[in-house]
């Protein structure tokens, strides 16, 4: 796979983190911020079949996850794709995608996803196997990005 198969993610490029935080900001009632969640996981691009394979499966999600990367030379930035068959991790991915996506190696470490779950106060309202997932996927996407950076 190459930059191009990446290039039609519109999550972190021009659906930003501010997007989702005015989101959830203007939708106090979380069966609304839900269906938000949900609508966001729509925007994932398509996920290659040929990359559902042992080595791209998230371990550790409560759903089965798929996650691959490119590393774009030129703009030295780390591309993700990741897709889930459940629709609530889809849109759980999409805010992950939103917040790492399409930056470079250093620049994703130095975000405080934390910090950001907190803000949007996720893991308040999603089950902890479905924290633990979140988990799994933002430890796998620090560890792509550690070898890069290396």
């Amino acid at each position: 796979m190459n930059a191009s198969d990446f290039n039609n993610n519109s999550l972190g490029t021009s659906t930003t983190l501010e997007d989702v935080f005015d989101a959830f900001e203007f939708l106090d009632d979380w069966e609304d911020r839900y269906a938000f969640i949900i609508d966001l996981g729509k925007q994932l691009p398509p996920f290659p079949e040929s990359q559902r394979t042992e080595v791209n499966y998230v371990h550790g999600c409560q759903s089965q996850v798929w996650l691959i990367h490119h590393y774009d030379k030129d703009s030295g930035k780390l591309l993700l794709l990741i897709d889930s068959d459940a629709i609530i991790v889809r849109g759980l991915a999409a805010i992950i995608l939103v917040a790492l996506n399409n930056r470079t190696p250093a620049d994703l470490l130095a975000t405080d996803i934390d910090k950001l779950f907190e803000r949007l106060d996720l893991f308040r309202h999603i089950s902890p196997t479905r924290g633990n997932g979140l988990r799994s996927m933002i430890s796998k996407i620090q560890k792509l990005a550690t070898a890069q950076a290396a």
